[in-house]
């Protein structure tokens, strides 16, 4: 892996850096008093960011299903399948709730991102797949604590708690891989290019079309949040 994964990684990898950057203006402002706690602008970007995650990783773990070379990433693949299929269950139950729009498609850079790894094959796949993922994972993964550790909002917070396990699990299954140039993940998490807002937030929903439902696996690991318990 050496300077060419580099200059993959810089190329290909930057615009799923969106994961959970912040797009409001004022994250702290509350937008709503609701029953669950206060609603701020940040939380409302977390839910909608949360649910943009899944509607490009569930799909790219299906693609590695098929795709991908080595056992450590098809197993990678299927925790991507199982765990967004289980985050997006959660943030359909609690976006209408909160009165929260929720995208049916991913931003316009992820969406470029699956196209990517579509016309890739063999260990080239495998290699920028882990990669890839470890990076953006790793990125959101300090964002999800804080929105945890500041939340009061309760349906925020259980949602804060199954994403942080989600990602963790990404995180490590991805690193099982074998195939992650730490180096170099390291580096383009922590220099994330500025990016237009328009190229990293995914877009409002067509009115009227029916929302997209990520199917989980025959048999899921994961489970959505139970609402009883928040």
């Amino acid at each position: 892996m050496g300077g060419a994964l580099a200059l993959t990684l810089c190329a290909l990898a930057y615009p799923a850096m969106l994961g959970l950057d912040t797009v409001s203006t004022t994250p702290d402002r509350v937008i709503a008093n609701t029953q669950w706690g206060p609603l701020t602008e940040g939380e409302r970007d977390f839910v909608v960011k949360v649910r943009a995650a899944g509607l490009w990783e569930h799909p790219l773990g299906q693609i590695g299903l098929q795709k991908g070379q080595s056992k450590a990433v098809k197993t990678a693949s299927q925790h991507l399948v199982d765990g967004h299929a289980a985050l997006d269950t959660s943030c359909r139950k609690i976006a209408p709730m909160l009165n929260i729009t929720l995208p049916n498609v991913a931003s316009p850079q992820q969406e470029g991102f699956v196209t990517q790894l579509k016309g890739e094959s063999g260990r080239q796949f495998d290699v920028d797949f882990a990669n890839i993922l470890r990076m953006t994972h790793g990125s959101i993964f300090n964002t999800i604590a804080k929105v945890r550790s500041t939340t009061k909002n309760s349906l925020i917070r259980a949602l804060a708690n199954q994403a942080n396990d989600t990602v963790l699990d990404h995180i490590t299954v991805m690193e099982k891989t074998g195939l992650v140039d730490f180096d170099t993940t390291v580096f383009n998490q922590t220099t994330p290019p500025k990016l237009p807002k328009s190229d990293t937030t995914p877009p409002n929903p067509v009115p009227g079309q029916p929302q997209v439902v990520l199917n989980p696996p025959p048999n899921p690991t994961s489970t959505p949040l139970d609402l009883n318990a928040s």
